[in-house]
């Protein structure tokens, strides 16, 4: 029988690790802090390629936005400051804040259309057999991956007033006043064809999300809801849709970038007009700017814009966070 005299320490053991000899050595700091190293290595590429390609061009712009720049100083090879002149004479005009409520009306209205037709072919592609499913996928991804620019010849040449298929089809349909109608000859049809467009090429990328997001519901969720007596629309709104709000809120944060800054759709459609009535902020910053050459006016309206979308995302990430709470 033996009698412990001593206590054993209480504290956790500090494990050794000992070499081939069996002496007890230091732990390789050299070697976890090269570990620790590897993720920012890793991600140094992309973040130089980030500060080459956007963050270089965009002091630039911020630099230009300064100076009073036209055809005059680019020939003589001049610089020339003016100062805050260029954000005064937009700021204090009535096109900038006409063109920026128009800006934000066009993206509410195109990100809302979006948002319902996406997420009603996303749930439908979870309804649909395999075949079908596919089918459908095929079209979207071929939507998708079609460049803007020749989405929107298409475009054109379905809307064309003259040999356009559209007025073709209305004109067979009974309404012969739209054989020889211009799409492009008012604000508000100029728009509708430029919304179509951009709907349509938006659609894919919020569909096939939701859908990948519907595989990751657990069926025995709808199980259980069946067995409480839930419907259809019971057991989407209790189970679907709190699964898919976290997608929908990433999606409609993309949407919103990726509508405000819709260049080429509406600048290929008829240029911003007629009459310069359909100019969103990218397009009222290049016919500024390089149409009428007034650079530094151009660079000033550019970062005037990044400044209101950011100010857009800013606001929308507070809504979402602010509901997240609300949940917890």
């Amino acid at each position: 029988m033996t009698v412990q005299t001593e206590r054993p320490p209480s504290g956790p053991v500090d494990v050794t690790k000992r070499d081939e000899s069996g002496l007890a050595g230091p732990r390789p700091r050299a070697a976890f802090r090269a570990g620790g190293l590897t993720p920012y290595l890793l991600l140094l590429p992309a973040c130089a390629a980030t500060v080459l390609l956007l963050g270089w061009p965009l002091v630039k712009d911020v630099l230009l936005s300064f100076q009073n720049l036209n055809m005059a100083q680019l020939i003589q090879h001049v610089t020339e400051w003016n100062g805050v002149d260029n954000y005064k004479e937009v700021l204090t005009g009535e096109d900038f804040w006409r063109v920026t409520l128009r800006s934000i009306l066009f993206t509410a209205v195109n990100v809302a259309l979006i948002m319902v037709a996406g997420a009603l072919v996303g749930l439908l592609l979870a309804r649909l057999g395999k075949r079908m499913r596919v089918l459908l996928l095929v079209g979207l991804v071929l939507a998708w991956a079609m460049p803007v620019v020749a989405a929107t010849t298409v475009y054109q040449w379905l809307f064309a007033q003259r040999f356009g298929v559209v007025n073709w089809v209305l004109d067979k349909l009974g309404w012969h006043s739209m054989a020889d109608y211009s799409w492009t000859s008012s604000q508000m049809s100029t728009f509708f064809v430029v919304t179509v467009l951009i709907v349509w090429m938006s659609i894919p990328f919020v569909a096939i999300n939701l859908y990948a997001a519907t595989t990751t519901i657990p069926s025995e969720l709808y199980e259980a809801a069946a067995l409480d007596g839930a419907g259809n629309w019971k057991s989407f709104t209790t189970v679907t849709l709190p699964f898919l709000r976290p997608f929908l809120y990433a999606t409609t944060f993309l949407e919103i970038i990726w509508v405000f800054k819709a260049f080429v759709q509406v600048f290929t459609i008829n240029g911003g007009g007629p009459d310069r009535l359909t100019e969103i902020l990218p397009v009222y910053a290049y016919i500024e700017g390089v149409g009428n050459q007034h650079y530094g006016m151009g660079a000033a309206i550019a970062v005037l814009t990044i400044l209101i979308l950011l100010g857009l995302t800013a606001y929308y990430l507070r809504i979402v966070l602010k509901q997240e709470e609300d949940e917890l």
